[in-house]
């Protein structure tokens, strides 16, 4: 059984897969779960607060920092399961209602991250009945904590701060590893970059956000995807990393957001060509061809 590490006093880090979810509070009393990982992962989630918390403990309420399949993927059984709210961003409500599916990731903008998009599910989940909208600066059942609005990757995406040490819990604002490479997306390996590229919808945004992260000059760092970090150049390395952040090159969204509001998607940015599935298909094409080729020369030889 995965085990839940402690990253700060009454912040534990639990990853789930590739996506990574948190627990906030203390055995004995009042926690709270943030994000709830990838689809039909519940029990691990489970079994992890059981072994932390005790068997009967639940959480106050599980608050999610944005709407992505692989950030609410498991939130309604662990609702069910606990009986407990589920709370989000306003502006995330359309993906969390089944109201609107979320913008369509671009697996053109390039890298590890992009290719796999391809086999994304971006249709949204309806956790009506459970889920909440957040209160201005409150996070329920989480006492010292506060959230912030960080938008730019989802529409209502959000972090979690706690000023008293510092420590923030950023989602997908950026993450502990490269995910655009191939090689970082296997190894982990520490660093500051940006989160989840093929999904990001508002460059312009996910910049400012990321800048005014920085300038919490955080002590410990949790983001959605990656090793959490709690060196002491974490400050001035996320400060530099603000400075130096770029959009991709190229890219559905980098020179044009998607247009969204509390309904849902208002207008997308036209889809660029995407050359994959037909490379992969004229491949598959020729393979089929030879194949077929070299059946009937045998048949000949016969």
């Amino acid at each position: 059984m995965t085990t839940i590490t402690r990253i700060a006093p009454d912040v534990g880090w639990l990853p789930v897969s590739f996506v990574n979810v948190y627990f906030l509070g203390r055995p004995g009393g009042s926690w709270v779960l943030v994000d709830t990982g990838l689809p039909n992962r519940a029990h691990q989630i489970i079994d992890a607060a059981e072994a932390r918390f005790g068997a009967a403990a639940r959480p106050e309420a599980i608050v999610l920092t944005h709407g992505h399949f692989d950030h609410a993927g498991s939130a309604l059984p662990l609702a069910e399961y606990w009986d407990v709210p589920i709370y989000a961003h306003r502006l995330e409500m359309p993906y969390l209602t089944g109201k609107s599916n979320c913008p369509p990731p671009d697996p053109t903008v390039g890298g590890a991250m992009a290719f796999l998009s391809r086999f994304t599910p971006s249709s949204a989940r309806n956790l009506s009945g459970r889920i909440r909208e957040l209160r201005a600066n409150e996070v329920p059942g989480a006492a010292g904590w506060e959230w912030l609005a960080t938008p730019g990757h989802s529409p209502g995406h959000i972090s979690l701060f706690r000023p008293s040490d510092r420590v923030l819990i950023a989602g997908d604002a950026f993450a502990t590893m490269n995910m655009d490479s191939w090689n970082g997306l296997v190894t982990g390996r520490k660093t500051l970059s940006r989160a989840g590229t093929p999904f990001n919808t508002d460059w312009g945004a996910t910049r400012l956000s990321v800048k005014e992260l920085s300038k919490l000059r955080p002590n410990v760092v949790g983001c959605g995807h990656g090793i959490p970090r709690c060196d002491a150049e974490l400050p001035a390395r996320l400060e530099r990393f603000a400075e130096r952040f770029r959009s991709p090159h190229h890219g559905r969204y980098v020179r044009r957001p998607a247009r969204t509001d509390e309904h849902g998607i208002i207008s997308l940015p036209p889809a660029p060509f995407d050359p994959v599935p037909f490379a992969t298909a004229g491949a598959l094409i020729l393979a089929g061809i030879a194949l077929g080729a070299g059946y009937l020369d045998d048949l000949r030889r016969k």
